[in-house]
């Protein structure tokens, strides 16, 4: 959430800086938040007005009940007495206002970095780097779907059978492998000096607003009415909340966090090519870090958080891009995101396996997440987060790339991890 101080001192800023995300009608939603804030103000004035004369009053009542002047002690009660329904009334409407204020703050998207590129949708995302050499593959090369079934490591018909489609089921050694690349990916984050984490699967209302899922995603996410849980989208919901309503030491920066989960994702609306096999689930496996960080030092550690993202990829073999996104795919909660995808050779497109964001103070003003400075001021941290790594396309671009006539190839960093060189 949008620090509503930030909102009145910068105003014109924020509306530049929320057009980027093509924000709707941003002039009036920005002129409404501050007209309520004046409302709630000028509404809190006249309660201090009001409950200062009623302190005066049953002051002067004392006063009256002491000299033995009963009549006008009562008339000063009476005068009391609608002061009090003025109070009551006056509760009310501050109640309401400040109702409408917090629902139009939260429903406020984050203010995107300045740098953010200006753009409708994912087609308007730009690319800043790429690395690795495509694989040539023959003309027959099979995509990924088709070399689960080939080799039965993956049975999507199962999954469609037990649960329904959106949930595989992993045998043999793709099982092995989903396993393997989980504790590669945290023992390469423990390395990196990130603390494991073993989050819940479900999480309350107040960790889906802190963290921004509550209200924007709601309708994507798997939710459990009779308890009042959401299954997690994410690891980064649960990590993150950890430190709701905390006050943490400066010296702590930077708090680094990782943790393996199982993801749940409605996915509404998706269909058509890009959800065959392993390209969209509804639950998957992932890897997330966790950074809280001093807010002069957040942009520094995105940039070693993609270093990290980077290194994972560099080692398993996969080509890969970074984009940087643009106003119009950016997230609700995000003032900068970096995507990073993989290409999968048979399917011949790339594939997101990764988004790296700041989210500078949006989820900590939410969260309550706060530091004192040096000059002992309470401040707001900022939360970072990336996923190292998304498994499904990570292991839809392994199996397609290293496809050979005798099997397929794993990279030598995850043989420790299996125990065989090759899915044959």
């Amino acid at each position: 959430m949008l620090q509503l101080q930030y909102i009145k001192d910068h105003t014109e800023e924020v509306i530049s800086r929320l057009k980027i995300k093509n924000v709707k009608d941003v002039e009036a939603r920005i002129a409404e938040i501050i007209d309520l804030d004046a409302q709630r103000r000028a509404l809190q004035v006249k309660a201090d007005a009001v409950k200062a004369e009623q302190n005066k009053i049953a002051k002067e009542i004392g006063m009256l009940m002491k000299e033995g002047r009963k009549d006008e002690a009562e008339a000063k009660k009476a005068e009391n007495g609608k002061l009090k329904e003025e109070s009551v009334s006056l509760g009310e409407q501050q109640a309401m206002v400040e109702r409408d204020l917090n629902e139009k703050l939260i429903s406020l998207p984050n203010a995107p970095h300045p740098s953010v590129p200006c753009g409708k949708s994912e087609a308007d995302n730009v690319v800043v780097a790429e690395f690795g050499v495509k694989p040539d593959l023959p003309a027959d090369a099979l995509p990924h779907w088709e070399l689960c079934a080939k080799y039965n490591i993956v049975d999507f018909e199962l999954g469609n059978k037990i649960t329904g489609a959106g949930f595989p089921v992993y045998k043999g050694k793709g099982a092995r492998l989903q396993r393997a690349l989980i504790n590669f990916f945290l023992n390469e984050a423990a390395d990196a000096g990130f603390l494991e984490i073993q989050p819940p699967l479900m999480v309350n209302e107040a960790s889906g607003l802190g963290t921004g899922q509550l209200p924007d995603k709601e309708g994507q996410m798997y939710a459990i009415p009779l308890d009042g849980f959401y299954m997690i989208p994410t690891a980064e919901v649960p990590i993150t909340n950890i430190y709701r309503d905390c006050i943490v030491d400066q010296k702590q920066f930077p708090i680094k966090h990782v943790g393996y989960s199982e993801c749940f994702r409605r996915e509404a609306g998706s269909y058509g090519k890009d959800v065959r096999g392993l390209n969209r689930l509804h639950e998957f496996s992932k890897v997330e870090i966790v950074v809280i960080e001093h807010p002069d030092r957040s942009y520094d550690q995105l940039e070693e958080m993609k270093r990290h993202v980077g290194g994972l990829l560099d080692k398993l073999g996969l080509p890969y891009h970074i984009l940087k996104l643009c106003g119009g795919d950016i997230s609700f909660t995000s003032a900068m995101t970096f995507d990073f995808e993989v290409w999968s050779a048979a399917q011949k497109r790339w594939l997101e396996v990764s988004s790296v964001s700041n989210f500078e103070t949006f989820q900590a003003n939410r969260m309550k997440l706060r530091f004192k400075d040096e000059n002992g001021k309470m401040q707001l941290c900022h939360t970072l987060n990336g996923s190292a790594l998304a498994l499904p396309r990570i292991v839809a671009a392994l199996l397609e790339n290293n496809q050979t006539p005798d099997g397929i190839v794993m990279p030598e960093c995850l043989r420790p991890y299996l125990g065989f060189d090759r899915i044959d």
